[in-house]
């Protein structure tokens, strides 16, 4: 499927239509702000729609990142691990993750009901209203500075469900470095999806 602009570019501004968008998934999100592509493990592109955005927005905001969209998919061949080093990873998050978020938790008073390790495909880490943290196994393949952040995160939520200035400044006295841990989150996170 080839994706053609809603509006003409002139000579310098023109940018080669995007063949390889091709598998692309348009996904509304009522609470995005913004538009925002990602490159899954398999090689599909995921175009997140913000509210009040339009999918001819979204297919131009995918054809003015075509460079990066095909940069991301050229390192999926070289930095995906293999069908087995992924049950490595996931067998020591399975072991690693629930030791580490429990030993956090004792440390600012909190009870985790259940902890699961899962293969999630957009978020790192959530918290349900009944205490049950979910992690993503992908936390293993972070520096854990990165990692305890997250960690710390989820936990926070079971002070404050929400993420409203209050909620981050319980996060920021939990652990004064999240700025950068979040900073490190932006820039590489997407490469280990």
């Amino acid at each position: 499927m080839q994706l053609g602009l809603p509006f003409a570019l002139s000579g310098a501004d023109r940018i080669a239509p995007i063949a390889p968008l091709a598998p692309t998934c348009f996904v509304r999100h009522r609470r995005a702000r913004r538009y925002v592509l990602r490159v899954d493990a398999d090689g599909r592109l995921r175009v997140t729609i913000p509210r009040g955005g339009s999918r001819r927005e979204a297919e131009a905001f995918a054809q003015r990142h075509a460079a990066w969209i095909a940069r991301q998919r050229g390192r999926l061949a070289h930095d995906s691990p293999s069908v087995q080093d992924r049950r490595v990873l996931r067998a020591q998050a399975s072991r690693e993750l629930p030791a580490r978020l429990l030993e956090l938790a004792a440390c600012h008073g909190l009870v985790v009901s259940r902890i699961s390790v899962r293969n999630q495909r957009s978020h790192w880490g959530s918290c349900g209203r009944d205490a049950h943290i979910c992690l993503n196994w992908r936390l293993v393949l972070m520096p854990a500075t990165v990692r305890d952040y997250i960690l710390i995160h989820e936990l926070m939520h079971l002070r404050r469900m929400d993420h409203s200035p209050a909620y981050w400044r319980q996060v920021a006295a939990a652990y004064p470095g999240y700025r950068v841990a979040r900073e490190w989150l932006r820039r590489h996170g997407p490469s280990l999806r």
